[in-house]
């Protein structure tokens, strides 16, 4: 029997390509996988036929928006999963969501490998093959670009020489990647780190400094899920979609980093995530109103590991699984609304209403109707301070 190999497909040069590519370097059968994660661009159907009169046996393609709103977005905004403190996780997330697909049509159509469209530079090709390898560790994974030296230059040439059926187009001085849950750009001119962004980047956010009037929303969650935009139910999926725009006409979500990469270079990147800041920001606020200090202040050390785990591609790891059972406990409460006014570029939160809060306003105020006893508070600094106090009596003997 031939051997069969299922290729990672975006129906772009790079990928259609390959699918002759590989054939020819390894004598096997392409069967191409494309995954709609929220990307945009060309209708599925017509990125399955170009895979096929590019020579693949099989072509399958999957709506899978709502799938990696629900079962990896989600969970990025329940753990308020900001890698460095500031990227939404966009491109990491989607990775383990095209995984799972392509080791489902592996054992599908019976192949033994699985091919993906990566450098031999970047996170990706280890999220990839990371996430394949804990999902399938029979199979095999190889990448074209970095293990067939199959550059840009070659793909050109290949696809011309062979009559594929796609465009040969100047490439963009841009490495694009984009879904429902924001936008990546990298290299060109941005490789220098002193250059600032052009407008010229940017498709999912307006210019913050243009006026406009300020939008107001409110958005309420249920145990951590957000289930209305001002009032109206929506999936996660729809949340993400209605943000996005309403945050992005408001220039909400522009990130300029340099991050740290997993394969140990640092790196500059430009994200806009309109959706992911909106909806992260109104999540932390409501746990700030609903969530116990010592369970608040543990999560917020687990945050920071998820986020590194999923940006590192470990997805599947036994550790991330773990952590997803405390966030998932974590945010049982984690229900109200949040209110929060869009504009100039920020997302400034200006109201909270949970039945679930921890917030009690007798305690609180200093006016009357004050119920926190002052009396007890000289006793407890006392206690509180102790150690400290008997350590600084021997330091200064």
């Amino acid at each position: 029997m031939t051997e069969r190999v299922v290729l990672a497909y975006s129906g772009g040069l790079d990928t259609s390509v390959a699918i002759g590519w590989i054939a020819e370097e390894t004598g096997a059968e392409v069967i191409a996988v494309a995954v709609d994660v929220g990307q945009g661009g060309e209708d599925l159907d017509v990125i399955r036929k170009r895979a096929l009169a590019c020579g693949a046996v099989e072509a399958e393609v999957a709506d899978a928006k709502d799938e990696f709103a629900e079962e990896y977005c989600l969970p990025a905004i329940r753990a308020n999963a900001l890698y460095m403190d500031r990227y939404p996780l966009v491109s990491a997330l989607s990775r383990p969501t095209i995984v799972k697909h392509l080791v489902a049509a592996a054992r599908k159509h019976g192949a033994g490998t699985v091919a993906h469209g990566c450098t031999g530079k970047g996170n990706d090709q280890v999220r990839f093959e990371a996430g394949i390898q804990a999902l399938g560790p029979d199979l095999k994974c190889i990448a074209p670009v970095r293990d067939y030296a199959m550059t840009r230059d070659k793909a050109i040439a290949f696809c011309e020489a062979k009559n594929l059926p796609i465009a040969t187009t100047k490439k963009s001085p841009y490495s694009i990647d984009q879904n429902v849950f924001g936008r990546a750009v990298e290299t060109g001119f941005l490789e220098d780190i002193w250059n600032a962004p052009i407008e010229d980047i940017y498709e999912y956010t307006s210019n913050p400094a243009e006026p406009r009037a300020a939008d107001e929303v409110v958005i309420s969650f249920e145990a951590g899920v957000p289930v209305a935009i001002d009032g109206g139910p929506v999936t996660v999926l729809q949340a993400i979609q209605q943000l996005n725009e309403r945050a992005g006409a408001q220039g909400i979500g522009r990130i300029d980093m340099v991050e740290d990469r997993l394969v140990g270079i640092k790196s500059r990147e430009v994200y806009e995530a309109p959706g992911a800041i909106a909806l992260i920001t109104a999540h932390q606020e409501l746990e700030n109103v609903t969530v116990e200090r010592e369970l608040a202040r543990y999560k917020r050390q687990v945050e920071q590991r998820w986020g590194e785990l999923v940006y590192d591609g470990l997805w599947f790891s036994p550790l991330k699984r773990a952590l997803d059972g405390f966030i998932h406990e974590a945010n049982q409460h984690v229900t109200g609304d949040i209110r929060m006014t869009l504009h100039g570029g920020r997302a400034v939160v200006t109201g909270r209403k949970s039945s679930a809060s921890l917030y009690d306003f007798n305690l609180a105020t200093y006016d009357s109707g004050d119920t926190f006893d002052q009396s007890k508070a000289q006793g407890f600094i006392d206690i509180f301070g102790l150690s400290s106090k008997i350590a600084a009596q021997r330091d200064l003997a």
